[in-house]
């Protein structure tokens, strides 16, 4: 900290400033010296200091959680000769404050756990705290909590252990896992049936059960198990103790998920949750939705643990299905959120069987997946005295989203085509309700795109009772029976005669503002799929599109129906599309020069939706241009471009509306390709211009699109490079302030695709270039980048850079390019795996290896032998112990790694290695 160590007054007056000062501000300045302080090294000895005191509870939570914080991330700041004083003081103060707050406790007691899994010299740690506190029954809660979170934080991402020490700590609880087990069987004992107590005991046997090192024959007899059952078969227990006897059974459920290997205590749990089912319907009865929820979640991760069985036996031993009557009698709740709960097991089970394919096993799970169905179509259902259209965005809605895509995935089992006639049946046939007809109609959308269209009168009866459907009806229904319109676009365009009353039925719903953005939906879907059939009907299109805003869209159904416009344009004559496409962006033009002539005054000189509008109909007008035609769209893109030239200069200081331009310029140059080159002049120097001063990085974006599409022109590479060197000097003065890459992440992504843009295009112009010395710096030093886009561009860049010196395409300038790899890798190959190497290991997550592999398997292709070299030396550097005294890595590890690397034969096995490697020291 500057000005040095703060004194335990200023920082106990700082906390209580964070929680106690009136002025916002005030808290906000507390908040960040209080950051910087925990920081610095000074914050070992207050935050004791503030413990030893126990002024209050604000200053002694503020004081162990920042001790816990300390061991967490900078444990290494302590010599390890204090981390025995620092142990006895820890233990000192739990023991002191254990009555002063819970909060405070856990902790402290997350100090001690962390504490002791990186202390490699204290051994049988858990022995040694039940020793020293469990005679003391003050002393039990606070013990107990410390053996719930030390199993917790043995896979904590914050604690980077290594996987040898991790290995040692989960041998050595497995090891005192019965002492634990007895010592909480006595607390139970000691203090009757005392509820807090009991909640406890639930939480850290639950805690060692996810673990994984419970004995599962020691666990099977245990007087625990039996007691958490009657815990949970009792009607009395109160709310909370049933919801850690519960999250204990689904935690024990799901330890045992290898059911072969821990078969006696599987037995026991089967037999345990099957003796709930009347508990259930007490809590049903009582409506007590918490116990409900409780009682679901236990039937559905015993479900999801004997999945296996029951595919493999249904109904014999484990396999019994009276399982899936559990879940089906949840789902007969009439609160939708306790059938929600077993979703995930219905589609684990939709996978199972789909992979397995056998029709008899079809045939016995088929009559549940039906009675499921049923269930759903009923949850579906809106309130009978609900007005106006059915809501997507609250919980219901996305409740109703989650069934529909359920349904798809299970619908296989029942047959599309069959559940499909049902449904209708039931409408046909009976007089339902509107709010079933509804939930009836949105099952049918669910499944419509999987029944086959060919040749199917009852689907195409289904659609002609649709768009028969009187104005009169619930406007839910229409709304619904829209939506499952535009689901049968596939039989419209098997069934043409249909267009007309579609569209018909349509346009109705598209002029009505509840139902204006469905039916845009809908027709955006029939525009796609009927793409030849709707050209006859473009003049109507383009009639919609130029009256966009007299509907009541929202703007992603405006942008739906311009795509549908664009998609049937595009299939227009080629000697119309160019009037066409000049008369679907007028609109846009129009606003746009209008806005242009305006001065910047917030929302109402926002180009953003006339950009996107643009940019969607460019975008998706892709009409097939025979090679030597000139492409229909060049023309109009060279009379829009002044107005996109002059919207980016005036707004060049938004970084918001000047993505919109790129991203429309992006698509513009995509429409017509190479035809676009008279902008490329023009658009070049905007671009530089206005980047010097505003570094948007979409800019960097929009120059990979042109390096992309001109880059194998001989006559525009050298331009192509002028850009990219002007644009790189103030990106690299962007990414080296402080915290440059970190806070720029985007910069780094598109500069990085820029680059491999131009090393796939153009790679000889960039590597002889000056520019590529001071880009393939920047991108080492981007290495350690946890941003997945990001990351991801760096690490491609570096792949295709060395493998342009490998890939030998039949091109004349093999030689060259080899020769240019060869002196860029002998300048920074050692520096390129040095930094992989500790990326890997102590910056990237797991997810990101295998494009790492990918570029040491590039750069061990280039020049085996000299890899191996490079690799040894970056070995050598890695630490080799923890700060707490734990071996990270043996010799025979380094050694082993290094071999498997360079004797490997594919990528992959580079990426298995390093993914086994980098667990050493995560």
């Amino acid at each position: 900290m500057e000005g040095g160590k703060p004194s335990l007054a200023l920082v106990y007056q700082a906390v209580q400033a964070l929680y106690h000062d009136p002025d916002p501000a005030g808290k906000e300045r507390a908040s960040l010296w209080l950051e910087e302080f925990q920081r610095s090294m000074y914050a070992w000895e207050i935050s004791d200091q503030l413990l030893q005191l126990k002024q209050d509870v604000e200053s002694c939570y503020f004081a162990a959680q920042t001790m816990k914080m300390k061991i967490q991330t900078s444990f290494y700041e302590l010599p390890p000769d204090t981390h025995i004083a620092l142990r006895d003081s820890l233990l000192s103060h739990i023991q002191n404050l254990k009555d002063l707050s819970p909060v405070i406790v856990t902790q402290l007691a997350l100090a001690i756990a962390d504490l002791a899994l990186q202390m490699a010299s204290w051994k049988g740690c858990v022995q040694t705290l039940i020793e020293k506190y469990s005679n003391e029954v003050s002393s039990l809660m606070f013990l107990i909590e410390i053996l719930t979170v030390l199993p917790e934080e043995v896979h904590s991402r914050s604690l980077r252990i290594g996987a040898n020490r991790r290995t040692e700590i989960i041998e050595e609880l497995a090891y005192y896992s019965s002492t634990v087990i007895s010592l909480l069987m006595s607390c139970v004992q000691k203090t009757g049936n005392d509820e807090k107590m009991l909640i406890k005991v639930f939480r850290c046997l639950g805690s060692w059960f996810n673990l994984g090192v419970l004995d599962s024959n020691f666990m099977a007899n245990n007087q625990l198990l039996m007691i958490l059952f009657q815990v949970l078969q009792r009607d009395e227990t109160s709310t909370n103790l049933h919801e850690a006897a519960s999250d204990c059974v689904c935690s024990a459920l799901y330890a045992i998920e290898n059911v072969d290997n821990n078969m006696p205590l599987a037995l026991q749990l089967f037999q345990g949750v099957l003796t709930l089912e009347t508990a259930y319907h007490m809590a049903v009865a009582r409506e007590d939705l918490d116990k409900v929820l409780n009682y679901c979640r236990i039937f559905t991760e015993l479900c999801e643990t004997f999945l296996e069985a029951i595919v493999r036996n249904p109904g014999q031993g484990m396999g019994n299905l009276r399982t899936l009557e559990l879940l089906l009698i949840c789902a007969g709740h009439p609160q939708y959120e306790v059938v929600e709960i077993s979703f995930n097991f219905w589609y684990r089970l939709g996978e199972h069987l789909y992979k397995i394919n056998d029709a008899v096993l079809h045939g016995i799970f088929r009559p549940y997946i039906q009675r499921l169905l049923h269930a759903l179509a009923r949850h579906c259902q809106l309130d009978p005295d609900h007005e106006g259209i059915p809501e997507d965005t609250d919980d219901f809605g996305e409740f109703r989203m989650r069934v529909s895509d359920l349904v798809k995935d299970l619908i296989f089992l029942v047959g599309s085509m069959e559940c499909f006639s049902q449904l209708y049946s039931t409408l046909k046939d009976g007089n339902p309700s509107w709010e079933v007809t509804e939930a009836v109609l949105f099952i049918m959308a669910s499944i419509a795109k999987s029944v086959d269209p060919e040749n199917n009168p009852p689907l195409t009866e289904v659609l002609e009772a649709v768009v028969q459907l009187p104005q009169t009806v619930h406007i839910a229904v229409r709304y619904t029976s829209i939506e499952l319109v535009g689901e049968m676009s596939e039989v419209v365009d098997r069934n043409p005669h249909f267009l007309d009353p579609v569209l018909n039925y349509l346009m109705k719903g598209l002029r009505e503002k509840p139902l204006a953005s469905v039916a845009a939906k809908a027709i955006h879907n029939i525009c796609s799929v009927c793409r030849d059939h709707m050209a006859q009907h473009f003049q109507g299109l383009l009639d919609i599109a130029r009256s966009l805003d007299s509907f009541a869209l929202s703007p992603e159904a405006a942008v739906g129906l311009l795509k549908g416009t664009a998609l049937v344009l595009a299939r227009l004559p080629l000697e119309k599309i160019a009037e066409c496409l000049s008369d679907l962006c007028a609109v846009q033009v129009i606003a746009l020069k209008k806005l242009s002539q305006q001065p910047c005054n917030g929302k109402s000189s926002d180009p953003t939706l006339w950009l996107d509008r643009l940019a969607v109909i460019f975008r998706h007008t892709n009409p097939i241009v025979e090679n030597g035609q000139t492409h229909p769209c060049q023309k109009v893109i060279q009379e829009i471009w002044p107005i996109l030239s002059e919207t980016l200069n005036k707004h060049q200081a938004d970084n918001r509306i000047v993505e919109r331009c790129c991203r429309c310029l992006r698509f513009a140059v995509r429409c017509v390709g190479k035809g676009s080159a008279a902008l490329l002049q023009p658009l070049v120097t905007q671009m530089v211009n206005v980047y010097q001063i505003y570094p948007h990085s979409c800019f960097l974006y929009l120059g990979s699109i042109l390096v992309d599409e001109y880059g194998m022109e001989e006559g525009c590479r050298q331009g192509l490079l002028d850009m990219l060197q002007a644009l790189c000097m103030p990106t690299f003065q962007l990414l080296e302030q402080p915290y440059g890459l970190r806070n720029h992440p985007d910069t780094v992504d598109d500069l990085f695709r820029l680059a491999t843009r131009f090393i796939q295009r153009s790679p000889v112009t960039l590597l002889r270039s000056q520019i590529i010395i001071h880009i393939i710096q920047c991108a080492i030093a981007s290495t350690t980048l946890d941003h997945r886009d990001a990351n991801c561009s760096v690490m491609k860049f570096m792949r295709d850079l060395i493998h342009t010196g490998i890939s030998n395409d039949h091109e004349d300038d093999y030689e060259v390019r080899k020769e240019l790899i060869h002196h860029v890798m002998s300048q920074n190959g050692q520096q390129m795996v040095n930094q992989l190497l500790q990326t890997c290991c102590f910056c990237l997550p797991p997810y990101t290896l295998p494009d790492v592999a990918e570029v040491l398997w590039e750069i061990m292709l280039f020049d085996r032998p000299t890899f191996c070299r490079w690799l040894e030396n970056s070995l050598k550097g890695l630490p080799k112990e923890t700060s707490g005294g734990a071996v990270t890595v043996t010799h025979k590890q380094l050694t082993d790694f290094h071999k498997q690397v360079t004797s490997a034969e594919e990528c992959k096995q580079v990426c298995w290695s390093l993914r086994d490697f980098t667990r050493l020291f995560r």
